[in-house]
C-alpha cells in the first residue's frame, strides 16, 4: 500500500493538478496549514483525506505528523507545485515491491520561465521523497531532510515541478525560506560575517551559471541563478542581524 502525502498553504492554484496525479495511490493525505483559500475543499472533493495542522515554521514536525497519519507501508511526498508522471508511477509501484530498500531518492525537472530547465542547480537536486513508513524520521524545520535507516536507491523517472511561475512568488519564497534558514543556522550556533555574506552569493551564481552550464538555459537559466544566490545572501545578512540584536 503507498500513501501519498502533500503538505499545502494556499495552494487553490496548484492542489487540484497535484492530486490528480496522484490517483494511482491507495491513500492520499493532505496536511494544511489553515489555508484561506479552497485548498481544501478542492482536496476533499478529490478524495484526499485532510489534516489541519499548523506549520509553525517547522517542516520536518509537519512531516513527521504526516507520516502518522498515512496507513500505507510505502509513503511517498509531493510538494503542491509537483506532479506524478504516469511513468514515475508505474516505476514507483515496480520499485517498492523490492524488499531490499528502505527508501528512494528521486530527481527533480524545473518548468520556470516557459521551458524545461537542463543545467544549473535544479537540474542536480536529487531528494529522498519515497520511503517505508516506519524506517525514519524527517530532521530539521527547513531544508529538512528525511533520515532513514536502510539501503537508499534511486528513481530513474524525474517530478515534474513548477514552482513559482512569477517573479513576485519567486521573491516571496526567497525571502520565506531564507528567514526560516537564518532561523535554523541561528539555534545551531552558526555565526557569519561581512566576507561571508558577499562571497557566498557570487560562488553560489558562478557556481550555477558557469561550472553547472545554468547558462545554456538561456534568460530562465539567468533568473533562477541570480534568485539563488540572492535567496543565500538573505539568509546569511538576516542571521547577521540576528547575532547583532
Amino acid at each position: 500500500m503507498i500513501s501519498a502525502v502533500v503538505l499545502t498553504k494556499n495552494e487553490e492554484e496548484n492542489i487540484k493538478e497535484c492530486l490528480e496525479s496522484l490517483k494511482w495511490c491507495d491513500e492520499i493525505i493532505v496536511i494544511d496549514d489553515y489555508s484561506e483559500d479552497n485548498t481544501r475543499e478542492t482536496a476533499k472533493i478529490l478524495g484526499a483525506k485532510v489534516f489541519l495542522r499548523h506549520l509553525n515554521n517547522d517542516f520536518g514536525q509537519q512531516r513527521n505528523f504526516a507520516l502518522k497519519q498515512a496507513q500505507g507501508e510505502w509513503v511517498l511526498f509531493i510538494d503542491a507545485d509537483e506532479r506524478i508522471s504516469s511513468a514515475l508511477a508505474s516505476e514507483i509501484k515496480y520499485k517498492v515491491l523490492s524488499s531490499k530498500y528502505k527508501g528512494f531518492y528521486l530527481k527533480r525537472h524545473d518548468f520556470f520561465g516557459g521551458k524545461w530547465l537542463k543545467y544549473g542547480e535544479t537540474a542536480k537536486v536529487k531528494l529522498l521523497r519515497l520511503g517505508k513508513r516506519r524506517a525514519g524520521e524527517w530532521k530539521r524545520k527547513v531544508h529538512e531532510t528525511w533520515e532513514i535507516k536502510g539501503k537508499l536507491g534511486e528513481l530513474k523517472n524525474p517530478i515534474p515541478h513548477y514552482p513559482h511561475q512569477t517573479i513576485s512568488e519567486f521573491l516571496e519564497s526567497i525571502n520565506f525560506f531564507s528567514t526560516l534558514h537564518a532561523e535554523v543556522l541561528f539555534k545551531e550556533g552558526v555565526k557569519t560575517n561581512t566576507f561571508q555574506i558577499i562571497v557566498y552569493p557570487l560562488g553560489k551564481f558562478f557556481q550555477n551559471y558557469f561550472l553547472r552550464l545554468g547558462f545554456l538555459d538561456g534568460t530562465p537559466g539567468l533568473i533562477v541563478a541570480l534568485m539563488m544566490s540572492f535567496h543565500s545572501f538573505l539568509a546569511r545578512a538576516k542571521l547577521y542581524l540576528k547575532w547583532k540584536n
